[in-house]
């Protein structure tokens, strides 16, 4: 099982900036995408941002021009630059891996949350 551990979530003025970053660990044999999502109060999860490992990055329209999800090989880590945040980004955000297993399979891991709250 992959242990996603996230941060960087806060509080910050309409305009703002934040980063978020996701580290995994445990046992996998490779990363298949990795993602952000997020989650209002009273609605449900939605995507927010993915990259798959070689693939192009996809967005929700919502954030389109303002955040930037990028990733470190390397590292395994992922990153969400928001800039230009508004109230209505106001969420709980879940880091996200889908991983090939060690004994094979494929499954995913979702992290267990970072809020980000926007001011007006």
């Amino acid at each position: 099982q992959v242990q996603l551990v996230e941060s960087g979530g806060g509080l910050v003025q309409a305009g703002g900036s934040l980063r978020l970053s996701c580290v995994p660990s445990g046992s996998f044999f490779g990363i298949v995408a990795m993602g952000w999502y997020r989650q209002a109060p009273g609605k449900p999860r939605e995507l927010v941002a993915i990259v798959p490992s070689g693939g192009s990055t996809n967005y929700a329209e919502s954030v389109k021009g303002r955040f930037t999800i990028s990733r470190d090989s390397a590292k395994n880590t992922v990153y969400l630059q928001m800039n230009g945040l508004k109230p209505e980004d106001t969420a709980v955000y879940y880091c996200n891996a889908v991983y090939r297993r060690t004994m094979g399979g494929i499954s995913q891991s979702w992290g267990q949350g970072t809020q980000v709250t926007v001011s007006s």
